[in-house]
């Protein structure tokens, strides 16, 4: 078993970073594989519309010089993805939408890649617009035919500077119970 989770902050060590690792410490203590892949700050192309992935089917995005095509095998070869973004103006980075866009294309095109794995979102923000980045994050997983995963709150922790998010111990809990939940349908599923 294994989950895969794409931070979609340019921010290293930043708040996301933060909020995903307490998520990933509790998957690997149940037992769960994880790897943490950064997408954010690494200038993803946005999805052009093209069509090829339904032309092609081929499991592969056409659009060449970046990560997303690794990033689809990783999504392929786990039982569960987490996308994480900090919110940037009541948003997700552009990072994150560009893997949700293409990823979820070639997904579609290639008869539901993500069909019944386990997603996740984790969103951190300074204040407010932090619950549209949840939605979209969690529309992904919805359109993908995927199982969406909450907590014992909405998956969003809150700080401002790099660590903030330390200082929210509702956030952290929530991330730690996500955590917990998500290896708990994983092993429902896959065992």
């Amino acid at each position: 078993m294994h989950v895969v989770a794409f931070n979609g902050s340019p921010r290293s060590g930043g708040n996301t970073d933060h909020l995903l690792t307490h998520v990933l410490d509790v998957l690997e203590r149940e037992g769960i594989g994880t790897e943490l892949v950064k997408v954010g700050g690494t200038r993803l192309q946005g999805c052009t519309a093209c069509g090829k992935c339904v032309e092609n089917r081929d499991l592969r995005c056409v659009i060449e010089g970046d990560i997303v095509n690794d990033c689809i095998e990783k999504m392929v070869a786990a039982d569960g993805i987490i996308i994480g973004s900090p919110t940037h103006f009541a948003d997700l980075t552009p990072d994150a939408k560009a893997l949700i866009d293409r990823a979820g294309y070639v997904g579609r095109a290639n008869g539901g890649l993500y069909a019944r794995k386990v997603g996740a979102a984790v969103v951190a923000m300074r204040r407010a617009g932090g619950i549209h980045v949840y939605d979209s994050i969690n529309h992904f997983f919805g359109i993908s035919s995927m199982f969406t995963v909450g907590s014992t709150y909405w998956n969003i922790g809150i700080g401002l500077t790099p660590g903030d998010v330390e200082n929210d111990a509702e956030g952290i809990e929530t991330m730690k119970n996500l955590g917990a939940n998500m290896a708990w349908i994983i092993k429902k599923i896959r065992g």
